[in-house]
C-alpha cells in the first residue's frame, strides 16, 4: 500500500491511499460535509449496534447524536478534528479526534480522545482501518496529545481486537448511555510517537 500527500491551499494535506483492494483519500472534514457525515455516522452506528439495543433507545440516541446541527458544531469546533475517508467521492469511513479528559482509570499524560471511528462494512478487510487509525494518531499529536484514549463497548469484540492490534491497552472501564440504557465501555490507551506524523496526514 502506498501513500501520497498533496498540500492544499489552506495548508492542510490530503492523504491518497492506494493498494490492491482499495484506493481512497483521507481528508479533514469541513462544515459543508455535515449532512453527508450525519447520514453516514447514523447509518454506521445503526448497522453496528441495532441488533443489541432496544429500538427506542437506539432511536433516541441517533436523534440526539446525529444530524446536520450536531455534526456542523463538531466540524467547526477547534478542539475536534474529523477525518473523512472517501472512495470515488463517496464517504466510506470517518474518525473524530478531540481534546477531552479521559475517565479516572486513564492517568496518562496529555490524553486526546479517539471519539468515533467507523468504517463502512464494504471496506472491511481492505486495510483502510489501519490507515485511518494512523491518520487519527497524527491528528491527536496535532491537538497536543501524547496518548490516545478511547471507549469501546465491552460487547464489541471485533473493535476491541482491532484496537489491541493497533497498540491500545485496556486500562479500565467507563459507561456510555444509549437512550436510557447505561452500557459499559472498556477504556483503552495507546502512546503517541512524533514519528506517527510521517505516516499519514
Amino acid at each position: 500500500m502506498t501513500f501520497r500527500r498533496d498540500p492544499r491551499s489552506d495548508g492542510s494535506q490530503r492523504t491518497h491511499v492506494h493498494g490492491p483492494a482499495t484506493s481512497c483519500t483521507i481528508r479533514r472534514g469541513e462544515v459543508r460535509d455535515a449532512a453527508a457525515l450525519a447520514a453516514f455516522a447514523a447509518r454506521t452506528f445503526q448497522e453496528t449496534f441495532a441488533a443489541d439495543n432496544h429500538p427506542d433507545d437506539l432511536r433516541a440516541h441517533l436523534t440526539a447524536t446525529y444530524g446536520v446541527p450536531q455534526q456542523s458544531a463538531e466540524l467547526s469546533d477547534p478542539d475536534v478534528i474529523t477525518l473523512l475517508a472517501e472512495t470515488g467521492g463517496e464517504l466510506v469511513a470517518y474518525a473524530q479526534i478531540r481534546r477531552k479528559q479521559p475517565p479516572p482509570s486513564a492517568t496518562h499524560a496529555a490524553p486526546v480522545e479517539l471519539h468515533r471511528f467507523y468504517v463502512d462494512h464494504r471496506a472491511h478487510g481492505t486495510g483502510l482501518a489501519a490507515t485511518l487509525i494512523e491518520a487519527a494518531r497524527s491528528a491527536a499529536i496535532e491537538l497536543g496529545g501524547r496518548h490516545l484514549w478511547l471507549g469501546v463497548w465491552e460487547r464489541n469484540p471485533r473493535a476491541i481486537a482491532f484496537y489491541r492490534k493497533s497498540g491500545f491497552i485496556d486500562v479500565g472501564s467507563t459507561f456510555y448511555m444509549v437512550g436510557t440504557d447505561r452500557q459499559t465501555d472498556r477504556v483503552m490507551v495507546a502512546a503517541l510517537s512524533p514519528t506517527s506524523q510521517e505516516n499519514c496526514r
